[in-house]
């Protein structure tokens, strides 16, 4: 199995990365979340559970721990399987799925496209009391210490892109092609906000 993949990201697609390790390119599906925060040309480290069925082998990855702790406790749930658990994780963080499963917050869960309320209800059942709410909140502070700095730049850029009316995962695909065709270094300054903006508008109205 293979568990863990460092490398150079050789494209993000809007569901998957292509990890370059060594002359061989692994396709993994992430969510969109950690996509977001990838871009090709930087080098990764990349946490995977590979799912073997009958008609096909995929690689899920992840960019911390605690997402992949959270991911196959939900893929243990009756009826919730990789696709729906990406899902999830694309919606909200492992703490804001920890704290719904622990205040009984269906409707927080069923937010995630493919659940609804009844897989939601059954991942409460299943879950509540086996995740340690103290545990995934002390790795994500340790994390978060020694995690590179937020790119506060992209994030204003996908936020105005969101507030005209884009959907999240086209904003960031955008702003993620608008950065690497023009040679922009991130972390993004302020001064290149307004113009990675105009690049990022430009693409996805030649999109529509």
């Amino acid at each position: 199995m293979i568990g863990m993949l460092t490398g150079r990201v050789e494209s993000v697609d809007t569901d998957t990365a292509l990890i370059d390790v060594g002359g061989v390119g692994y396709e993994v599906r992430m969510a969109a979340s950690d996509l977001g925060r990838i871009h090709a040309g930087q080098e990764a480290r990349v946490y995977t559970y590979m799912n073997i069925s009958q008609d096909a082998v995929t690689l899920h990855g992840f960019l911390d721990r605690d997402a992949k702790k959270t991911f196959l406790q939900l893929i243990k749930v009756s009826g919730i399987g990789p696709k729906v658990a990406q899902s999830l994780l694309s919606t909200l963080t492992p703490i804001q799925l920890a704290h719904a499963i622990a205040d009984n917050d269906a409707i927080a869960l069923a937010k995630a496209p493919g659940l609804g309320k009844k897989g939601a209800q059954k991942i409460i059942l299943e879950l509540k009391g086996s995740i340690d709410l103290s545990q995934i909140e002390g790795a994500h502070t340790a994390e978060t210490a020694v995690r590179q700095p937020v790119d506060t730049g992209t994030e204003q850029v996908v936020e105005g892109l969101i507030s005209l009316g884009w959907r999240q995962q086209d904003a960031q695909q955008a702003v993620k092609e608008a950065i690497a065709d023009n040679d922009i270094n991130t972390p993004l300054a302020a001064e290149d906000v307004p113009r990675v903006l105009r690049f990022a508008l430009a693409l996805m109205d030649r999109g529509r």
